[in-house]
């Protein structure tokens, strides 16, 4: 088994660091081709000027431009176009504002070439370099637009592959390290779940070649996600292997009980897991919908590799591994059914419907954080720290429209009857288009940039809103509606600001359609791990609590804490997948657990004994889960910062709250009609007689001294 894994990493490992040549960053690869802005970007692209992104070099001082500002503004355009960075076209005359404080040189990037993204960033960071040369004291010269904050995003998209795994994987060391306190075996797991992450890497690669959208932040999230998971997985099973070394000398056969016993949790967990990601390949959103097969994929391989080459690592080192620490056979700890988490299941167990109900009203109070949520994080405020493109646009708002940073684009296509009309387009209806939009509030200036015969007329129209901001995408709409009914339903409204709403619009589609989804999938796996019908529910709502308290808890944080300028769109969605994901996976470690021991000490001893048996091994993966997706934080995007913060503390809910103490009791207090309509619940409900609440209480009580397990009578 190790021998093929080795050839697997073998194989995909040459193409796993080729996953970043093939990303795509840019906000439009991310939009449905049915959206209209995609429809006018592929219209601007048949102008014989193609696609141009716009490099708006803005020059501002306070009080006035100067005599030797005007100079170093003529200076740097007659140097920009004597030698132009690759694909920029010749710079014309600026546009200084009325105020005199400021001026603009709109350079455009050609960007409709196969190597668009490259000749965007390298021609962005030549044009800064020029200008930000012998710059007069006092003033202030930013490159900002399309072109600047498109830059700056796949600046930092690049940073996200090997920041993101170095300090993933340092984590998830010191976490193994303090876990079992050994020298030796933390190699173990994390290697099997390196294994994982670079043969998913190399899957990654081959997707996104057939035609998978892939970005920095889906390659980010995989790379967490593997970690995470394998992690827990390891964990999960390796807490198992060490119980069962303590009963069996032969370190074969403890690997095979384990493997037996804990892998169908395993199994089911990662099923789960993966069939919710693979509902995100039904969104609009491109970026979204590839984040799903990839992310399954990842989520496959690493429940794979600890379900072959972890068993098969742990029979080749056997006890030897956990050194200073080795579980000895027939040495303590061979009944794990004792300790703090037996001690807290029996004190839930006197009282379980006060406690379920103090802790159901005590997240609910945690839920009204969602009072605070606003969707008002843009492309203009997604930085956590300045960038130059956002210091731009700050600039030009302080003394032009804001919307002249990036003006939206209208396409007015050629008339029926204006084949041979010289303008292109037939120019009464040109005319009326240009009124129109005019007449639109919000709108600060329309003017005609460029004709063709064959592809007809673009305007250029400038909002007095920063285009990146909830104002410019409310004038998206009624600008829609105006140009349509002047010049017909063939006209397309595009440009930054129509392309940003257009992702809203279909992030939002996406939420309403995949979370009712990933609620069925996951509830129907679940009544299949657990052969019931009313604990899935019952499980289902903890988890959809959990997720409302931890979203809650994320805005509060963000809008008073952090200072964030709002909510990413896509930010409830991600969270609620992979926290009702991830959260019914602590779930169905514990209830299989439970399912296990209730077969021969009932429901309510059972539930229990898997507290005790499962709290500690369950704890530590969540703490590794939650450290894995808080490393996201050490990227310098909001949105990156929001998604790793809510499910991080998403997942300690999880585990210090509704899997330590909702649910089991929910479990002790329903007790073994939970099971219905099972055989195992028909079967204990008939079976125990009111003698097991006195009797059990002595039961647990001898086992917690150390007495052995409860007789079956006892049971």
């Amino acid at each position: 088994m190790l021998a093929v894994w080795l050839v697997l990493v073998a194989v995909f490992g040459s193409f796993a660091g080729k996953l970043s040549d093939v990303e795509e960053n840019d906000p439009v690869s991310f939009l449905p081709g049915k959206a209209e802005s995609v429809k006018a970007l592929e219209a601007v692209r048949a102008f014989p000027s193609g696609e141009q992104t716009e490099a708006v070099i803005v020059y501002s001082r306070d009080g006035g431009l100067q005599a030797a500002d005007r100079a170093a503004i003529v200076r740097d355009r007659a140097a920009i176009n004597a030698d132009p960075p690759r694909g920029t076209a010749r710079i014309p005359p600026p546009i200084f504002s009325r105020d005199g404080a400021a001026a603009l040189l709109i350079a455009d990037v050609d960007t409709s070439g196969p190597t668009s993204d490259n000749t965007l960033i390298d021609a962005t960071d030549a044009l800064r370099d020029r200008v930000h040369e012998a710059v007069p004291l006092g003033l202030q010269v930013e490159v900002t637009g399309p072109a600047g904050f498109s830059t700056d995003a796949v600046k930092v998209f690049e940073q996200i592959n090997g920041t993101l795994l170095l300090a993933t994987a340092s984590l998830v060391f010191v976490l193994l390290i303090l876990i079992y306190r050994s020298p030796i075996f933390w190699a173990i797991p994390l290697f099997t779940v390196i294994f994982a992450e670079v043969i998913a890497r190399g899957i990654g690669y081959f997707l996104a070649e057939a035609g998978v959208t892939i970005n920095g932040q889906t390659s980010g999230i995989l790379s967490v996600l593997v970690f995470g998971v394998g992690t827990d997985y390891a964990l999960l099973l390796v807490a198992r292997y060490r119980e069962e070394l303590r009963r069996h000398e032969d370190k074969h056969e403890a690997v095979a009980i384990a493997l037996r016993r804990a892998g169908p949790a395993v199994l089911a967990s990662g099923l789960t897991v993966i069939a919710a990601l693979l509902c995100l390949s039904l969104a609009e959103v491109n970026g979204t919908a590839g984040l799903g097969p990839v992310s399954a994929f990842g989520v496959a391989l690493a429940m794979l590799a600890m379900l072959t080459l972890l068993p098969a690592l742990l029979a080749i080192t056997g006890r030897r591994a956990f050194w200073p620490f080795v579980p000895r056979y027939g040495g303590a700890g061979t009944d794990e059914t004792h300790g703090w988490w037996r001690r807290l299941g029996e004190r839930i167990r006197v009282r379980p419907r006060r406690v379920w109900i103090g802790t159901t009203v005590a997240l609910l109070v945690l839920c009204l954080g969602l009072t605070q949520m606003n969707s008002d994080l843009t492309s203009g405020n997604s930085f956590r720290d300045q960038v130059e493109s956002v210091e731009g646009q700050e600039l030009i708002a302080q003394s032009f429209p804001a919307g002249a940073n990036a003006p939206t684009i209208v396409i007015v296509p050629p008339g029926d009857e204006a084949g041979g009309a010289s303008a292109g387009a037939d120019a009464a209806r040109v005319a009326a288009v240009l009124r129109a939009l005019s007449a639109v509030p919000g709108v600060a200036q329309v003017a005609p940039v460029e004709r063709d015969p064959r592809s007809g007329v673009r305007i250029a129209v400038t909002l007095e809103a920063d285009p990146y901001s909830e104002q410019a995408f409310d004038v998206i709409p009624p600008l829609r509606e105006a140009a349509k009914a002047a010049g017909g339903d063939d006209v397309l409204v595009g440009g930054p600001t129509a392309e940003e709403r257009d992702l809203r619009v279909s992030t939002a589609r996406d939420n309403r359609v995949i979370v009712p989804l990933v609620l069925v999938v996951v509830f129907l796996i679940l009544v299949l791990v657990l052969r019931a019908v009313l604990l899935p529910l019952l499980l289902m709502a903890t988890v959809i609590l959990s997720y409302a308290a931890a979203l809650g808890i994320g805005a509060f944080f963000f809008m008073q804490v952090f200072g964030f300028a709002g909510v990413d769109p896509g930010l409830p969605l991600f969270a609620f997948i992979f926290l009702v994901a991830l959260g019914v996976d602590y779930n169905i470690f514990l209830m299989v657990r439970v399912r296990e021991e209730a077969h021969e000490h009932g429901t309510r001893l059972g539930t229990v004994r898997g507290l005790a048996v499962t709290g500690a091994v369950i704890t530590s993966a969540g703490i590794v889960l939650a450290g894995t997706f808080s490393t996201l934080a050490v990227l310098p995007l909001v949105v990156l910062t929001e998604i790793g913060f809510t499910i991080a503390v998403g997942v300690l809910l999880d585990t210090f709250v509704v899997r330590s103490v909702l649910v089991p009791a929910i479990v002790l207090d329903v007790g073994d009609r939970v099971w219905w309509p099972s055989e195992l619940g028909h079967r204990l409900a008939t079976a125990h007689d009111e003698d097991e609440e006195e009797d059990e209480p002595a039961a647990a009580t001898a086992a917690e001294a150390g007495e052995g397990k409860p007789s079956s009578a006892a049971s």
